[in-house]
């Protein structure tokens, strides 16, 4: 009976101790929304940034040359002669490989 009045009293004594630590294990650790989470989460999105802006200067690039193509018929004829061996009627095309 001594060590239990021994622990209730130590409850008793440090009770804003023990109800801050374990609020602490529980907020850091044992709920979904715990830090642990909130970090893993943090770090995604700053990944899914990156890959957005990737994207998105990608896209612009692009959209610049689908510009010129469409708007430049020798920027066209370039693609097609050096992209997929197209050639005049009267012309040979040698293809040098490295």
């Amino acid at each position: 009976m001594s060590k239990l009045l021994t622990i209730w009293n130590y409850i008793r004594h440090h009770k804003y101790m023990i109800t801050l630590l374990v609020f602490l294990v529980v907020i850091g650790f044992l709920d979904e929304n715990s830090l642990i989470q909130r970090a893993k989460h943090r770090n995604e999105i700053s990944t899914l940034n990156s890959e957005i802006e990737k994207y998105r200067k990608q896209y612009e690039e692009d959209t610049e040359k689908l510009k010129e193509l469409t708007s430049n018929p020798e920027a066209l004829e370039k693609i097609a002669r050096e992209k997929y061996l197209m050639k005049k009627p009267n012309e040979d095309v040698y293809v040098f490989e490295q």
